[in-house]
């Protein structure tokens, strides 16, 4: 019912309305975000800016949307209250640099070992976080200046747009796709709020309940070019590089899971490094033009998709939009009911949210139901780096274990006399006990042939318990013979010498990374 996913191809027409549509929903997120990190609105509209220009021409993802995320702003609000937002400027700055760095080394191919589960959990998780950041829209300010719950019929004004806006999303495309439905939706409910004189919160009465001051606006510049006013030595080094790290890690894992998942709703292929590189080029023009940097944002990207955006132009046209309303229109958008936009991302969270992982908890092994609710808990509670290593762990340490189960030898005797153990399965460092309790040494013959053909030597714990089994072997007077060992495997062995035999003919050649795909 709630499925908002669109085949529809990329048009001028279309990516432009899409576009426009992306730039409404632009601002709140960018003006809250700003409010998170402790720097002025201003200086968030200004990174969903730039940071959304340059990834639409330079990304890999056309059709994404990138901007200033919650993400970043969690990890920014302590550096900019204990060091100031100059601090903030060089962090973002060294960020972008490690986010080149990151792309040019062709690190984003590395996004593929994310399990399919750790992807169910992202998805639910931040459609849960993208839920629970609207719930922010029903809050107005008290007679004793603090926040509180609306209520009576301010609170049934509020619901009844919300519930216009989400019937309108949900029904107009089986009227007419002339236009994107969330656009149409946006504007309808802006004049009938007008039309009606409604008495409910708009996007400037947010504004100015996050700035506390009744005279905000959205009204800005440009963004000037500025090198961060800090000493540029390793005192600065030392503050900002580990905010740096976290930013930059943070922002590739959200963009590259972003882009992963609208490679899956386009039936598409992005290119991870190259937008690793646009993501870092975007921080680091952030960094030097008074920015607070940004990376993917899929609330947005969701609405862009569903409203028919594919190409570049629809990220550039949102990113141009949004300045023009910085620039020369923000009365027109600052009178836009928060409750059309809070209806738009009620619809994102339907359509984000994977309903049919709910259906197969009980049919996957558990797991990896396991694993989908963790994810899905640990991006709600902490921020989504820390979910995705979390699941990756887990995922990995639940492969090791039935894999470590999966060792065993097939025993026969050649025409030599000699014993023969076909080894099956991956030797890795979980398996590596079960691999030396399958072996007697003292109740084998003088020789002894173990083949590798349809087993796999992984890692150092591996070449390890190949070494300890060759040494009982001889401590016995007895010969231990290697056969089909990868070129990886010959090349660590180190303590074997001469009683390892190797039939370099026949051995298979393993390559376990390439950059072909990324």
């Amino acid at each position: 019912m709630f499925d908002l996913r669109s085949q529809a191809p990329a048009t001028t027409r279309t990516d432009l309305l899409s576009g426009l549509t992306v730039a409404l929903a632009l601002v709140p997120e960018a003006v809250a975000f700003a409010f998170v990190a402790g720097v002025p609105p201003i200086v968030g509209l200004h990174a969903a800016f730039i940071v959304g220009l340059v990834t639409s021409i330079f990304g890999g993802r056309p059709g994404m949307i990138s901007g200033a995320t919650g993400a970043l702003a969690v990890v920014l609000v302590s550096l900019v209250s204990e060091h100031g937002i100059q601090y903030m400027y060089a962090a973002v700055l060294l960020m972008g640099a490690l986010q080149v760095l990151a792309g040019v080394l062709r690190l984003g191919k590395f996004i593929r070992m994310v399990p399919h589960p750790v992807m169910l959990g992202f998805v639910n998780g931040l459609a849960i976080v993208i839920f629970l950041a609207q719930l922010g829209q029903f809050k107005v300010t008290g007679p004793d200046g603090s926040l509180e719950w609306m209520s009576g019929t301010p609170l049934l004004v509020m619901l009844g747009l919300v519930a216009a806006t989400m019937a309108t999303i949900h029904f107009l495309p089986k009227l007419t796709k002339a236009v994107p439905a969330s656009l149409a939706a946006i504007v309808g409910v802006t004049l009938v709020t007008i039309g009606l004189d409604l008495d409910t919160p708009t996007v400037v009465d947010f504004l100015r309940t996050m700035t506390g001051d009744a005279s905000a606006s959205l009204a800005g510049g440009l963004p000037v070019f500025a090198l961060p006013d800090v000493p540029f030595d390793l005192e600065t080094l030392r503050i900002v590089l580990p905010y740096a790290v976290i930013l930059a890690s943070v922002g590739l894992i959200e963009s590259l899971l972003t882009l992963t998942l609208v490679d899956e709703i386009t039936e598409t292929r992005g290119r991870g490094n190259k937008e690793c590189v646009a993501q870092g080029a975007a921080n680091l023009t952030c960094g030097v033009f008074g920015a607070m940097g940004g990376c993917a944002m899929i609330g947005q990207s969701m609405i862009n998709i569903n409203s028919g955006g594919r190409g570049r132009l629809s990220g550039i046209t949102a990113s141009l939009v949004l300045l023009a309303f910085v620039l020369v229109a923000s009365p027109l958008i600052e009178v836009v009911p928060l409750a059309a936009l809070v209806g738009v991302m009620f619809m994102v969270v339907l359509g984000t949210f994977e309903w049919s992982s709910i259906r197969v908890l009980t049919k996957v092994p558990k797991s990896d139901a396991i694993v989908i609710v963790l994810v899905s808990s640990v991006t709600v509670a902490t921020d989504l780096a820390v979910a995705v290593f979390v699941g990756v762990v887990v995922s990995a340490l639940v492969f090791a274990w039935k894999h470590a189960k999966n060792v065993y030898v097939e025993a026969r005797t050649d025409e030599e006399g000699a014993r023969v153990y076909t080894l099956h399965g991956p030797l890795f460092f979980g398996s590596t006990k079960r691999f030396s309790e399958l072996f007697d040494p003292r109740q084998d013959p003088d020789d002894v042939i173990i083949d590798f053909q349809y087993a796999r030597v992984s890692d150092h714990s591996a070449i390890e318990a190949i070494d300890s089994l060759a040494e009982r072997y001889l401590n016995v007077g007895k010969e231990l013979h290697l056969r089909h060992l990868s070129p990886e495997c010959r090349q660590l062995l180190r303590k074997a010498g001469g009683m390892v035999e190797v039939n370099v003919i026949e051995d298979p050649r393993y390559h376990v990374a390439t950059d072909a795909l990324a």
